[in-house]
């Protein structure tokens, strides 16, 4: 398995997946305030600093006051000022995935999750409905309680972005990463949040031998309910992209039918990532210059959408402008991970495949 024909090798695939997650997620941190940062504020910033079409991390801020808006850390997330990742619970959550598997192996428990949480992470870099159930972990509770007790998140997003090193470590094989992904969500998701992380696992896992990005996209809707509210979104996705339907109405379509969830709710966020990952059609640079530019909870859609075009074209295939500026080095709050290689920690998902513990 990883080897398609004359395409990438799985150790560049997963290299592929790895960079792309944190490239993209890099791309999409310094506008990641889905209220303030709206798809047409976005535009605007680009046009004004002369970087549309996108085709690399984002420009500083030509207006001061825009600067004023931005997340903190965009000094570390603008072109020219990269040096290497910066922090990001959508890395930390990948890094956690993958020593979570090296510790407990591929039958570890939705208990050893929690556990493993309370042990690597700082309770501070945790957010919504991960905090609550880190908050319910160190009150003694079992999951899933874990997931409903005092957690009003729990379809939001935070489940999803922790999915893609179960894919990574499934390649071709989605149903058995969704399976893995189910495990982990439930600690601290019920409902569309624990479908979203089941459907990005099978997404990256089924890219691996997928010929394009509708045929992984078909794939992954087969591990969730057809009648759930994020497989009929992913659908209406397709179904105006199928259409020809200009990107930015089929995103507005989709935002009216989705309003009122929230900027960091599961649903409206796949529907972004969706968007991005067809109109983007296989080429790394479009798929996360358009999904993060579809605005919401750009950081981690950005992270979603890069591993799955870097596993779809391989390490190599990705640009430079991408690559370079992250020097192969990893910012996490992961005890005992911070400074890792970004190769280090490929090597080691490819060891995991390899072994199939």
């Amino acid at each position: 398995m990883g080897t398609q024909g004359t395409g990438p090798d799985l150790a560049d695939r997963i290299l592929g997946g790895w960079l792309g997650r944190i490239a993209g997620n890099m791309l999409g941190k310094p506008v990641e305030q889905g209220e303030v940062w709206t798809r047409d504020r976005i535009d605007r910033y680009l046009r004004r600093a002369a970087a549309l079409p996108l085709t690399d991390y984002l420009p500083e801020p030509a207006d001061p006051a825009e600067a004023a808006v931005l997340r903190p850390e965009w000094r570390q997330c603008v072109r020219g000022r990269i040096h290497g990742s910066c922090r990001d619970d959508d890395v930390d959550y990948a890094i956690l995935g993958l020593h979570l598997l090296e510790t407990h192996g591929f039958g570890f428990s939705t208990e050893q999750v929690g556990d493993l949480w309370l042990l690597r992470l700082p309770y501070l870099q945790t957010f919504t409905a991960e905090r609550a159930a880190y908050r319910n972990l160190a009150n003694g509770m079992k999951p899933p309680l874990t997931a409903t007790y005092d957690n009003p998140y729990q379809e939001w997003i935070g489940a999803l972005i922790r999915a893609d090193v179960y894919g990574w470590t499934c390649p071709g094989d989605p149903v058995r990463a969704a399976g893995l992904a189910r495990r982990d969500a439930v600690l601290s998701h019920t409902g569309n949040g624990v479908y979203g992380a089941m459907w990005a696992a099978a997404l990256v896992s089924a890219a691996f031998t997928a010929p394009a990005v509708r045929d992984a996209l078909q794939a992954a809707l087969g591990v969730i309910p057809a009648s759930s509210r994020l497989a009929r979104t992913v659908r209406r996705v397709a179904t105006l992209h199928e259409t020809r339907l200009p990107w930015e109405e089929t995103l507005a379509t989709v935002a009216a039918e989705t309003a009122g969830l929230g900027w960091i709710h599961t649903v409206p966020n796949a529907a972004v990532l969706v968007a991005g990952l067809l109109y983007g059609d296989g080429d790394f640079t479009r798929t996360i210059a358009l999904t993060v530019r579809g605005g919401l909870d750009t950081d981690s859609n950005g992270a979603t959408a890069g591993s799955v075009a870097g596993v779809l074209t391989g390490a190599a295939a990705i640009p430079a402008q991408w690559q370079d500026p992250l020097e192969d080095t990893v910012r996490s709050a992961v005890f005992g991970f911070d400074g890792v290689r970004i190769s280090a920690l490929a090597e080691r998902t490819l060891r995991l495949v390899t072994s199939g513990t």
